[in-house]
């Protein structure tokens, strides 16, 4: 993730269409410029946050005139154009929907293994979710950089769209009824992963059109959600083939 510092500087990142993933303002600062980056950011709508000087020692030696920005080191793709190329592909699209997935190896991981196993996106929320930074990358095998990672304001608008484009939207969680492999995932289809202190949200297992677990014999009640990823895949490529 690069680091952008100054209020002209990052006002030009940001017109010129880099993926900025957070714009920190020092508290009191103020000014013509201040006012068109927050109209900016607020427009782009981009996470932002006001701190406290003390926040900004670090960038001491920076001429960051209380403005420091954090660049994306991927570009984002829309979920609109993935599905469409897959299906006039003749493929049946594939995503993994990330919900709440915070930690950066995790999600690296993920990543990974969705692309070793031929899903076509990850779909993760613009807010609270893992930074795609260098130890992202570094997990995922460099698979950060090749398949299409999506972000979205609303994951339950995304579930929505991904319906109505004809996909299947399948919940993995442990509460569930039916196993992942009882289920036909030949078919146009989307996954939705939590994390593991809470699992799916509510509201994202009740848009979902199936639950699903993965069954274990273990006496430990849950996988990691990384190589719950790669079980549940690697059952979609079984099936596929």
């Amino acid at each position: 993730m690069q680091t952008i510092y100054g209020i002209r500087s990052v006002i030009e990142t940001i017109e010129a269409g880099k993926t900025v993933e957070k714009v920190i303002i020092k508290k009191g600062t103020s000014g013509d410029l201040i006012k068109e980056l927050l109209d900016l950011v607020k427009d782009k709508n981009i996470h932002f946050i006001h701190a406290h000087a003390d926040r900004f020692l670090k960038f001491r030696n920076k001429n960051h005139q209380g403005v420091v920005a954090y660049v994306s080191a991927i570009t984002y793709q829309q979920i609109d154009d993935v599905i469409q190329n897959a299906f006039e592909n003749g493929e049946h699209p594939l995503v993994l929907i990330c919900d709440g997935i915070t930690d950066v190896r995790n999600f690296g991981a993920i990543v990974r293994s969705a692309e070793c196993f031929g899903a076509h996106a990850v779909v993760m929320p613009s807010k609270g979710s893992a930074s795609i930074n260098a130890d992202a990358i570094k997990t995922s095998a460099g698979a950060l950089n090749t398949l299409p990672i999506c972000k979205s304001e609303r994951l339950s608008d995304t579930i929505k769209y991904l319906k109505n484009a004809g996909l299947k939207v399948i919940a993995a969680t442990e509460k569930a009824d039916k196993r992942i492999d009882q289920l036909d995932l030949n078919m146009p289809l989307a996954v939705i992963l939590g994390n593991e202190g809470e699992g799916v949200s509510e509201k994202l297992i009740q848009a979902a059109d199936e639950q699903a677990k993965i069954p274990m014999l273990g006496k430990i009640a849950s996988l990691n959600v990384s190589v719950s990823a790669g079980v549940i895949l690697y059952e979609t490529l079984r099936q596929r083939l």
